[in-house]
């Protein structure tokens, strides 16, 4: 039987639970969405240089250790169709993010639509990328934010074998609560698997109402192998 497209894996997805999860935890994972050859086929990518705008050398800018490259345009297709697949699924957890928070912007129902009114700010830059880590490779925590205009959320897709291809790397997100200390959480993807989290904040309930709390992700020291991640950013940068 033949794998169904990316945009039918998505919709299969159970949407509302994955919405509950980010409400919850502050994030969500798939499962597996990526077949092995999908992932095999990004994973060659990488060294497909003029694939790319930049490359970027974690150590350099004290980031951590490992590389990334941002893919320039055209995006590879499976990349496009993940990113304009996801949007729409995206659109209205973020929407409902916002509107606890209280703010009054509302994203729109399309990609393009965000990504016009991006270029309309000067961010005309695509920020989808891959992410190489070595053995000691790690990646500080961090926000994917590269200008005024931001979506709340993003996706990161593992593309390495656990345990097969590499040990340790395990995503990393750090919750920062007001008056508290901060919150952890150490996840291991499998091959495929796409969790979906916060890109710098998200709203969480506390005893005097719904406050904003302060989002980083990263990765943990990978002891053994090469780990691949495909980053799907929805905002442009400048």
């Amino acid at each position: 039987m033949a794998t169904p497209g990316i945009g039918k894996r998505l919709a299969a997805l159970d949407w509302p639970a994955m919405a509950r999860s980010i409400d919850t935890v502050g994030y969500a994972r798939s499962g597996p969405l990526l077949t092995a050859a999908e992932c095999t086929g990004l994973i060659r990518l990488y060294d497909d240089e003029p694939r790319f705008r930049r490359t970027i050398e974690m150590a350099r800018h004290a980031f951590g250790e490992g590389q990334y490259r941002y893919f320039s345009r055209p995006l590879p297709a499976l990349v496009e169709r993940l990113r304009r697949g996801l949007y729409p699924h995206l659109a209205p957890i973020a929407n409902a993010m916002m509107a606890a928070l209280g703010r009054p912007y509302r994203y729109p129902d399309r990609l393009s639509a965000f990504l016009a009114h991006c270029h309309d700010q000067g961010q005309t830059r695509p920020t989808p990328l891959l992410l190489r880590y070595e053995v000691g490779g790690f990646n500080c925590l961090h926000r994917d934010l590269y200008g005024e205009v931001a979506f709340p959320l993003q996706a990161t897709l593992c593309l390495s074998r656990l345990g097969a291809d590499y040990r340790g790397g395990a995503f990393l997100l750090a919750e920062q609560r007001p008056r508290m200390q901060s919150r952890a959480e150490a996840i291991d993807l499998e091959q495929g698997e796409m969790i979906v989290f916060p890109t710098a904040e998200r709203p969480v309930r506390g005893r005097r109402g719904v406050y904003a709390a302060g989002m980083r992700h990263g990765v943990s020291r990978l002891y053994q192998g090469r780990r691949h991640a495909l980053g799907i950013i929805f905002h442009d940068a400048a």
